[in-house]
């Protein structure tokens, strides 16, 4: 469980990190051959969390990109990635050698998010933006030269994690149940989210809001409610204010993928597979417990880094580690069943979350008959890929990327080129 540590003894372990992986990661992209830039970003303003604020969406595109836009010529298929740095750490162009390769190889447009992190933004924060940046994707398809009927999601480590949780929370099951499973007669879901004008009309359990606060348009009173109180229950504020838009969000099967449509509007998408590279996906399962899975010792995460990925983003420490944003291996097979069923995954050997990454793929395909492309790297560490190694690539890792470039082509109904037969 988390610990007890002051937040602001996580702000500046966070701080530190940040830099030093920053640092790490500028000498990891200097590696010839050089990665590519993003092409521009945007910003998104936050509207699936109630912790307002914004982020940024890098975009890495095809060398005709801009020319067929001018000439509103083709759509391009789109990869969404999320970073890795266990939701505290990391940002969108720790991945530029994969949004290179794809690019590349497939041909996409490849959309790196820039989630909000972890201590400032703990749990489910990161998975909420991951969900809007899709949905400002689906809006924004015509404008951006995407095709709304090619997507899908990839990620890294904390990011593998959220290639499977940003489907979960984009079928916005859990705002029409009771933590019991019983449906919610007067749910918001499927209707116009009613905006409630003072603070006080919250009636969330365990949960005092201070009278000082209030609500603003550019501002949030959720991060104050959040340090004060650990009995704060995110999905209990968005079913009782509705300030969501995933209350206007709804998902389905549409065949092998998955359609997500926002009411009220012509923006829909289909997300047609996951690319998952080494992800966490049972936090009930201890970190000792993770650790004794290990088959080498002297490979595994440093502790110093485990502890503070947990204590920053596994906020309050009451927090459910069941619940299906976080741990998506022990997700309902109700919503299981809803991801997309062509699903990629990459797994290290010498890794502590190999385990429950091959417990997720056994229960993919063999209790819901999911398409699972299963793929352990033999002799490597979890973020093996990232070598700070500014000198030559981190070995077998565009090989690895290669094989999930043919799977997002196959997904894709793109024809292969000789080279991949």
């Amino acid at each position: 469980m988390p610990g007890d540590r002051p937040r602001w003894i996580l702000h500046i372990q966070a701080q530190f990190w940040r830099v030093l992986m920053g640092i790490g990661m500028m000498l990891h992209r200097l590696a010839r051959p050089l990665p590519p830039s993003p092409s521009f970003h945007k910003y998104v303003d936050a509207t699936v969390s109630p912790l307002k604020g914004k982020f940024r969406l890098q975009f890495y595109v095809p060398k005709d990109y801009h020319r067929q836009k001018k000439l509103k010529g083709r759509r391009y298929p789109v990869v969404i990635n999320f970073h890795g740095g266990g939701f505290t750490l990391g940002t969108a162009h720790d991945d530029a050698r994969w949004a290179g390769t794809v690019v590349e190889q497939v041909g996409a447009v490849v959309v790196s998010v820039d989630y909000r992190r972890a201590p400032e933004h703990p749990f489910p924060t990161a998975v909420e933006d991951g969900a809007d940046a899709i949905l400002y994707l689906a809006r924004n398809a015509d404008h951006l030269m995407l095709d709304p009927n090619r997507f899908a999601i990839s990620g890294f480590s904390s990011g593998g994690n959220m290639s499977f949780t940003v489907p979960l929370c984009l079928q916005g099951e859990l705002l029409d149940r009771t933590k019991s499973g019983q449906r919610i007669p007067d749910s918001h879901v499927g209707n116009v989210p009613v905006q409630v004008p003072e603070v006080q009309s919250l009636k969330i359990p365990s949960l005092q809001v201070p009278s000082s606060v209030a609500p603003s348009p550019n501002s949030s009173r959720v991060p104050l409610v959040r340090q004060k109180s650990r009995g704060i229950d995110r999905i209990a504020m968005l079913r009782q204010t509705g300030v969501s838009s995933l209350s206007l969000i709804s998902s389905h099967k549409d065949g092998a993928a998955v359609s997500v449509v926002t009411q009220g509007t012509d923006s829909a998408l289909k997300i047609r597979g996951i690319v998952s590279f080494y992800p966490s996906t049972d936090y009930t399962q201890t970190r000792e417990q993770r650790r004794q899975t290990c088959s080498r010792k002297d490979q595994e995460l440093p502790a110093v880094f485990t502890e503070l990925f947990d204590d920053s983003y596994l906020q309050p420490p009451s927090l459910d580690l069941a619940h299906p944003w976080l741990s998506p291996g022990v997700a309902p097979d109700s919503m299981l069943k809803m991801l997309p069923d062509d699903i990629v995954l990459f797994c290290c050997e010498w890794d502590m979350l190999l385990a429950e990454g091959e417990r997720l793929r056994d229960r993919l395909v063999k209790d819901l008959g999911k398409r699972v492309r299963y793929h352990c790297v033999p002799g490597v560490p979890h973020g093996w890929d990232k070598a700070p190694n500014p000198l030559r690539e981190s070995p077998g890792a565009r090989q690895q990327y290669m094989v999930a470039c043919r799977e997002l082509k196959r997904m894709f109904d793109i024809e292969q080129d000789e080279d991949y037969e």
